[in-house]
């Protein structure tokens, strides 16, 4: 998770083969209680999802899986902002230790994570 500048304030590590919606819980759980907006792809479209952050009074903007019976609208022009999140991936991923993982444990890979994403965060470009 990223804030709106981009800067990486929450970082949950799953399987190798495990969907992002399956992370969303522990992220959303955590979201800070000044949250107005949340930017995610169509990998976080569920119905439980948007619920929860209803719940909170928070706008989803998320777009519909193509095989959505009924398809929530969402800000398109909001949507254009999800870019801050695939240049914090490619931010961490200027990690050669990250981008490779070298790291055979997980606990190992999140350190270096940590320390690429503390590096992004206070290196303010």
């Amino acid at each position: 998770m990223c804030d709106g500048e981009g800067h990486p304030v929450r970082l949950h590590l799953t399987a190798g083969q495990v969907s992002d919606f399956k992370g969303a819980d522990i992220l959303l759980s955590d979201l800070p209680d000044e949250t107005e907006e949340l930017i995610g792809d169509r990998g976080y479209d569920s119905n439980k999802i948007r619920q929860s952050l209803t719940d909170r009074n928070i706008t989803a903007c998320i777009p519909p899986k193509k095989n959505r019976k009924s398809k929530p609208s969402y800000d398109w022009h909001l949507y254009k902002k999800r870019h801050l999140i695939e240049n914090m991936f490619a931010k961490l991923k200027d990690w050669r230790r990250v981008a490779t993982r070298y790291d055979r444990c997980a606990h190992t890979f999140m350190s270096a994570i940590h320390i690429a994403a503390t590096f992004i965060f206070y290196l303010k470009e």
